[in-house]
């Protein structure tokens, strides 16, 4: 081979992704904020006082529900799993705090009933939200079983439960009784802090602490290099069993503080509550780029994601929108959050490939 084909072949112009192709993928990157600012805009010209402040802290206390759940679900999609359980979750923890509020603890072999204050219930109800993703992250673990079969079935267990806990009747006035000490529960659903609803400081202490776990603990790398190649994770030492666990036992939690908080709210627990939450969580989550993939997702996105899907929620109940094309609209953009997802993925494959071309080519003329 001569000296000028020698030369030829190392300087071989490499195939680069053109600026119309980086602005695109600039763009997928920025679609909830694009989402957000259209949806916002077109409500806002539609709807007299949308963006009214009383209007807003309703939209915002709607979100903060969704919020919870989206925002325990992302860890659980960037590991490339899935949660469909946590709707039912929500559900039968509500339906927990319900019982323990208007029943009590029935110790029949005394002839007496245990009304425990709310300072007990809320943290017995949130571990029991916990135990139930935990156990869903080890049927997922120790047996391998699909993420999406796993927790389709725990989903009918869990609503089951529900029913049985009341005979699918509702558990009313969890206001509570002052000659028991029960009282106090509505406040964290009517109750407000600076004249904010505690739903929204708790959903933005929420968002806080998990973006913390997320950019400065290992766990947070972990669960991203879980996602990204599970099997080379574990050959770096990750422990990937634990990390899943654990990044199911969050989801539950998350679950179970959005049943606490809708329960509150109501003043009411019901079996039904939460029944088809987790496709508005999985939704935000997939509006706010995480990828349904695994490896790629970020705590902001998904609040923002919460954001588009319940400003588009609330917007349409307040246009008088028939709430039969309120599901065909939703169902039409998780359709769409999906598509976009997938572009998002081979454009930013695309650019990974050019990238380690040119490295390449950059060492051989080196």
């Amino acid at each position: 081979m001569s000296i000028h084909e020698t030369m030829t072949m190392t300087t071989r112009p490499v195939p680069a992704v053109s600026s119309r192709e980086q602005l695109v993928l600039l763009l997928l990157k920025l679609r909830t904020f694009i989402a957000l600012f259209l949806i916002v805009g077109f409500f806002t010209a539609m709807v007299p006082d949308f963006l009214a402040p009383g209007s807003l802290v309703i939209m915002i206390k709607h979100i903060a529900i969704n919020a919870f759940l989206a925002l325990g679900i992302t860890f659980v999609i960037i590991t490339a799993g899935i949660d469909l359980s946590i709707g039912a979750t929500l559900g039968l923890c509500g339906m927990i705090a319900g019982w323990l509020i208007t029943k009590g603890i029935v110790l029949p072999m005394f002839g007496i009933a245990i009304f425990p204050s709310v300072w007990v219930i809320v943290p017995l109800v949130l571990v029991i939200g916990a135990l139930i993703g935990a156990i869903n992250g080890w049927i997922i673990t120790r047996y391998n079983v699909a993420p999406f079969i796993c927790t389709l079935g725990t989903m009918y267990v869990l609503r089951g439960a529900a029913m049985l806990t009341s005979g699918g009747e509702t558990f009313p006035g969890l206001a509570g009784n002052p000659q028991l000490g029960n009282t106090g529960f509505d406040e964290i659903g009517a109750g407000t802090l600076l004249g904010i609803p505690w739903a929204i400081w708790i959903m933005v202490l929420l968002a806080i602490a998990i973006v913390y776990v997320a950019r400065n603990l290992p766990f947070g790398r972990h669960v991203y290099a879980i996602g990204d190649n599970e099997r080379a994770a574990e050959l770096s030492g990750v422990k990937v069993k634990q990390v899943k666990i654990w990044v199911y036992t969050l989801s539950g939690l998350c679950a179970a503080i959005a049943g606490i908080v809708v329960s509150a709210q109501l003043l009411a627990s019901h079996p039904a509550n939460g029944t088809a939450f987790e496709m508005n969580a999985i939704a935000a989550v997939v509006l706010g780029g995480t990828s349904l993939a695994g490896g790629r997702g970020t705590i902001l996105g998904t609040l923002i994601g919460a954001f588009v899907i319940g400003f588009l929620a609330d917007g349409l109940v307040m246009m008088g929108v028939s709430e039969f094309w309120q599901m065909v609209i939703k169902g039409v953009v998780i359709i769409i959050a999906v598509i976009i997802d997938q572009m998002q993925n081979r454009m930013q494959q695309k650019v990974a490939v050019v990238a380690q071309k040119v490295a390449m080519e950059g060492g051989k003329q080196g």
